[in-house]
């Protein structure tokens, strides 16, 4: 059974942050460090980013990660690959079940196209990803395929992408190991227009350390 209490998770606890609302977080976890992030309250989609933390034009590649499982959903046990073939992290524990890598991040422009003109204004997760990795030195040309923990996307019989209600209950979270020191870029999905976080973006919480056991 996954373990929900920290302490008996963590050896060593080097960050423990909750993360607002609709607001981006990024933070280097070293290898052998697990990075656990949390649905404080259930059905919040958790965009995620990863790059190699020396070297930046390494980085998560959605492609070789579904080449490598042969599936199209990331869960326990599963290793993201780089553009270069090696894994950044591991998912070791997870209470969700499956997480998205198909649908992508939404943006300005994808609100627009999908719900009308007059979202174009609204805060997205590329606008967020951009606020973020530019701390680091990189532009919009480094925003990649992401990962959607959390984020049910349902795929269809004729092959369409649906994004339906969370699968996640408060509370709920998945582990991830590092392979490699490894840059996570997270935006806390600020999306009102579709059911992705319930229609009301809530807080998440991550916690970096060295595990106990896993």
């Amino acid at each position: 059974m996954p373990e929900y209490d920290i302490s008996k998770v963590f050896s060593t606890i080097t960050l423990d942050e909750v993360v607002a609302a609709r607001v981006p977080w990024s933070g280097v976890v070293r290898k052998g460090q697990v990075l656990r992030i949390i649905d404080l309250e259930s059905q919040q989609a958790v965009d995620a980013l990863f790059y190699n933390a020396h070297a930046y034009q390494e980085r998560y590649s959605a492609q070789d990660t579904l080449v490598n499982q042969g599936a199209a959903y990331i869960g326990k046990g599963g290793r993201l690959f780089s553009n270069e073939g090696n894994v950044l992290m591991t998912v070791v524990e997870d209470t969700c079940g499956r997480h998205d890598t198909l649908a992508g991040a939404c943006s300005c422009e994808s609100n627009t196209v999908r719900f009308g003109h007059e979202t174009k204004y609204m805060h997205a997760c590329r606008e967020n990803f951009l606020l973020e990795v530019e701390k680091y030195g990189m532009s919009k040309r480094d925003i990649v395929n992401n990962v959607n923990f959390f984020m049910n996307v349902p795929i269809m019989q004729n092959g369409e992408l649906v994004i339906d209600d969370g699968l996640s209950a408060p509370g709920g979270f998945v582990d991830l190991r590092a392979e490699m020191d490894t840059l996570v870029v997270v935006s806390n999905c600020p999306q009102v227009n579709n059911p992705c976080n319930g229609f009301t973006p809530t807080p998440i919480r991550v916690v970096i350390g060295d595990p106990i056991s896993i």
